[in-house]
This record gives structure tokens, sequence and C-alpha cells, in this order.
């Protein structure tokens, strides 16, 4: 126990000195002066408060870091969706333009039997299916 309060204390007189060099080269004063080690009330505040802003800081970024993650899932998800929207759109052309090609294809052969028969042959169009062997009417 003593020996780790030792080094407790140590690393919070390095982060001391750390701390106070940064701060004079920052605010343009002399960095060759002798640093002063802080009190051991001091020391253990700092080292308090150091502690106390890690585990804010790790908290923090782990929030950070879950919500890029949600986010980064969500996105994949509504992407996916787009995608199968997409899919059942082409499917849906698909269907359209064969009923359109078959329907062409119908009205084509409706013309070209209308020109042979003439307009008249429209008219009577009924009348053949009768002539083939069909009857209009179910007995």
């Amino acid at each position: 126990m003593w020996s780790s309060y030792v080094l407790f204390e140590m690393g919070d007189q390095r982060n001391h000195r750390f701390t106070t060099q940064m701060q004079r080269r920052i605010y343009g004063h002399a960095t060759n002066e002798e640093i002063r080690p802080l009190n051991e009330e001091k020391a253990v505040q700092a080292a308090a408060d150091l502690i106390g802003e890690l585990f804010v800081f790790a908290v923090g970024g782990a929030v950070v870091i879950f919500e890029v993650q949600r986010n980064a899932r969500s996105e994949a998800r509504k992407e996916e969706a787009r995608k199968k929207e997409i899919e059942e759109l082409r499917a849906k052309d698909e269907e359209l333009e064969k009923d359109f090609t078959f329907l062409r294809n119908k009205i084509e052969e409706l013309e070209k039997l209308a020109k042979s028969r003439g307009l008249s042959g429209i008219f009577h169009l009924k009348q053949s299916n009768t002539d083939d062997g069909k009857s209009a009417k179910p007995s």
C-alpha cells in the first residue's frame, strides 16, 4: 500500500512539473527556473482532479463512440431498405414492360387484321368467329 502511494505521488509530481512547464511555454515565461514540488495536500487534490477528469473524458469518449456506431447501424438499415425498395421497383418496372409489350403486340395484330378485312371487317369480327365453327352464344 505504501509503495503505491509513493508511486502515485511521484506520478503526480511529474504531472505537476509537466503542466507547469507547458503553462510557462504557452505564456512565454522562462522554463529553466526550478519548479517546486507540490505539498502533500495539493498533490492529492491534483491527483483526484486528474482522475476525475480522466473519468469524465473516458465516459464522454465512450458515449461518442457508441453514438457513432449506433448512427452507422441506423444508416446501414436505411440503405438496405432503400436497396430493397429499388429492387421492388425494378421488378415492377420489368413486369409493366412485359405487359406493355404484350398489349402492343395485340394492338398490332388487331391493326393487321383490320387492314386485311377492311373497315367492315372490324364490325363483322364476331360474325366471322361464328363462321369458323364457333357459336356466338353458348347453347
